[in-house]
């Protein structure tokens, strides 16, 4: 058993157990090929549940912060993650997250670039349509129904994928990366207003 499943497992019980998670539209993940989940973002709890929710194995950017505590690091990298330095345009951590959809990896990514602070999305970041639109990876909203606590349900909700065909036709520019940003995340509130009761 590889550490990530080992892993995925434990959280797969906090979850069940303290959060009862329901999780929805799993069926909507492609066996195969590279995928690009696009979340709200409303606590630290959320990178764990967005990978634990389906069978493929999911990465994520994590602030350079964390990389430097040691057990932290080390738990973090097992489970996906690759840092990022916040606040700058991170080439390195570009590369990275396009060469895992270049491989046919799964990619999760927080539009709004932090977490809420009121637990309502925020707008998107331009981020996420860069790589939605640099890549040829199906782009899944999620929602994240929340909030989480002890013993009251947690929700995530896998929806259909996005059709982008028309923006990835189109010349690159500040315009179609807005246009983008704002319907990726369109789609998750949409997702989230549905599941909200």
């Amino acid at each position: 058993m590889t550490y990530y499943r080992f892993f995925r497992r434990i959280f797969r019980l906090i979850f069940s157990l303290v959060f009862r998670w329901q999780v929805i539209g799993r069926e909507h993940i492609p066996k195969e090929g590279p995928v690009i989940l696009c979340a709200n973002h409303i606590s630290l709890w959320d990178p764990p549940l967005l990978g634990c929710g389906i069978e493929r194995q999911v990465h994520f950017m994590a602030k350079e912060e964390l990389f430097k505590i040691p057990v932290l690091s080390f738990f973090i990298t097992k489970f996906g993650a690759f840092p990022v330095k916040r606040g700058a345009g991170d080439r390195a951590a570009i590369r990275t997250a396009l060469k895992l959809l270049e491989d046919g990896k799964i990619f999760g990514i927080f539009p709004e670039g932090t977490r809420s602070k009121t637990g309502e999305p925020q707008e998107a970041l331009p981020g996420v349509a860069m790589f939605a639109l640099k890549s040829q990876a199906v782009v899944i909203p999620v929602a994240i129904v929340g909030p989480y606590r002890a013993f009251r349900p947690i929700k995530i909700v896998y929806g259909k994928p996005i059709d982008l065909t028309s923006m990835r036709e189109a010349k690159t520019g500040s315009d179609v990366l807005k246009e983008t940003s704002d319907l990726i995340m369109a789609r998750i509130k949409e997702l989230r207003n549905q599941h909200l009761s």
